[in-house]
């Protein structure tokens, strides 16, 4: 049994599987491996979280051949700890040796390689110089499926993260906002998803008035006023997984123009979310929310993507935007989070995480898309 406070835990069984498909993956995509340094594409597959730092630490997975963590020997017993480390094999090298040489004979000398987006550049050079013969792409443009298919365990975790990020909107909307400043319920909802059991908080934006013509406002001194439209964007992690979610409200009641820039929105999101099914282009999901946005004439104001993949960080491919043809599958999650922004004015944005179902899509966030008038 689980609940949203004890997810189900994953195995070591659960990490070899991840392992083996990366490394297939990356075969069928002929590659001669991949290479995974810590970062989420780490946690993914293995549950290990070590620090990115100067010393090595890099998975080897390979079509065929076990995985292999090479990992700094002061470094070692944590790695053994992971719930990963049985489905892998661990090399340690020590300070005064080189890293390199120790990662070196589990690579093809002559071969193509996927390798972690995050990775230093000190220690892909440092494998070049060993191995002038490999080559190297990055994992997002290789294999950007790698993390895009949750299994049922960690859709129990999204869920979870994302009910989390609607309790937490229902109690910013008990709060005072006229005469704080954005700062101050930013502070709020940081504070309300530790509450409800975020361990980290990625983001709280809160663009009030002409900041929320700016859709990635870092939340400043600026005083919320009476009248204000107020963009409220915000999530972090729980139980290593994402939340992410966007409302739109309003101090004191809205103007008819407001209020008609909003139900837009509102409808252009429905209009994404109900696109979503299995065989569809990502880039139809933009087509459908940007459509009805443009229909109303404005479209020149929609100026980011639809929506983004989410999961172990919460932003990841797949990715929401006309020209990506990736199919939807089953268990991809993704947000769709369609905005109108009116320099000087006032900005709108409605999210929900939603996850492709076998027949359509399921949103992991359910409160209300109408336009609240908060105080």
């Amino acid at each position: 049994m689980s609940s949203p406070n004890q997810p189900v835990p994953f195995t070591a069984e659960d990490y070899r599987a991840r392992m083996a498909r990366a490394a297939e993956s990356a075969a069928e995509a002929g590659l001669a491996g991949v290479l995974v340094a810590p970062g989420p594409d780490l946690v993914h597959l293995t549950g290990y979280r070590p620090v990115n730092t100067e010393r090595l630490t890099l998975l080897v997975l390979r079509a065929g051949e076990d995985p292999v963590l090479v990992v700094p020997t002061l470094e070692a017993p944590d790695a053994e700890r992971a719930v990963g480390s049985p489905a892998l094999t661990l090399r340690d090298w020590t300070d005064g040796k080189d890293p390199y040489a120790v990662a070196a004979p589990l690579l093809d000398a002559d071969g193509r390689f996927g390798i972690s987006d995050n990775a230093w550049a000190m220690h892909l050079l440092g494998l070049q110089q060993f191995l002038p013969g490999t080559s190297y792409v990055s994992l997002t443009e290789a294999l950007p499926m790698l993390r895009a298919v949750k299994d049922a365990a960690e859709l129990e975790r999204l869920a979870a993260a994302g009910a989390a990020a609607d309790a937490t909107y229902e109690e910013i909307l008990k709060v005072r906002f006229s005469g704080r400043k954005e700062t101050d319920v930013a502070a709020d909802l940081a504070a309300l998803l530790k509450q409800f059991g975020h361990s980290q908080v990625d983001f709280t934006v809160v663009g009030s008035g002409p900041n929320g013509a700016n859709p990635h406002h870092e939340a400043g001194d600026r005083t919320i006023e009476r009248g204000d439209m107020v963009v409220l964007d915000f999530g972090g992690l729980k139980h290593g997984y994402g939340s992410d979610t966007s409302r739109t409200v309003h101090v004191g009641e809205p103007t008819a123009e407001e209020q008609r820039v909003h139900d837009i929105v509102r409808e252009a999101q429905e209009a994404g979310c109900r696109a979503v099914r299995p065989g569809i282009a990502c880039q139809e999901i933009d087509r459908a929310a940007r459509a009805v946005i443009t229909e109303f004439g404005y479209g020149e104001r929609f100026i980011h993507r639809t929506g983004h993949g989410i999961g172990v960080t919460t932003h990841e491919p797949p990715y929401m935007i006309e020209g990506e043809e990736q199919l939807l599958v089953p268990g991809m999650c993704f947000s769709v989070e369609p905005g109108i922004y009116l320099p000087g004015r006032f900005g709108v944005r409605i999210e929900d995480i939603v996850t492709v179902t076998d027949d359509g899509g399921r949103r992991l966030n359910t409160t209300a898309r109408d336009m609240a008038v908060v105080e």
